[in-house]
């Protein structure tokens, strides 16, 4: 992970400008709802709590974002409840990259994704190579990626904004 983070923080500025501005071209402002199906929802919620297995700990604040999200998806508090609480131990679970309907919803869920990991202090090496694979798996840019995990490692010096990507959502 060290190597990782070290090469990510060589990144030219320039091209962590240049991948915003791209960002900030494909939707006209940033605080515009974007639509998600309940099929996205599901995958978001579902690819965030494998999330959290990779480190096989289970913090207060992992739950309580989760819970978070959850409500803001719509689902039910008592089911939300029930999967975070069994996440650690259901072998039934299929640990698969979700493949998101559109681009920008893969990109809110890397955003997310890197929130949640930081909760507990650090990004883990397991969580930041399963968010990789995701990215992969809907064709977002590596480079992206590396210059997103060095911008939030810069905020985590500071404090994380509380706002998630997720509250961006309207559902269809």
């Amino acid at each position: 992970m060290k190597t990782e983070i070290s090469r990510v923080m060589r990144i030219n500025p320039f091209i962590v400008r240049l991948y915003e501005e791209r960002d900030n071209m494909t939707s006209s402002d940033p605080g515009d709802a974007m639509k998600i199906s309940l099929m996205d929802r599901s995958l978001y919620f579902k690819g965030l709590l494998l999330l959290i297995r990779k480190d096989q700990v289970l913090e207060e604040e992992e739950r309580a974002l989760m819970m978070r999200i959850g409500r803001l998806f719509g689902f039910e508090k008592r089911f939300c409840q029930e999967v975070i609480d069994e996440i650690l131990t259901n072998k039934h679970v299929v640990d698969e990259p979700p493949f998101f309907s559109e681009p920008a919803i893969s990109r809110c869920f890397i955003q997310d994704g890197l929130k949640l990991s930081l909760v507990d202090g650090h990004i883990h090496d397991s969580e930041w190579q399963w968010l990789k694979a995701v990215a992969a798996k809907n064709n977002l840019d590596q480079d992206w990626c590396e210059a997103l995990l060095q911008k939030t490692l810069d905020q985590a010096e500071g404090d994380l904004e509380d706002e998630l990507e997720a509250e961006r959502f309207v559902w269809e």
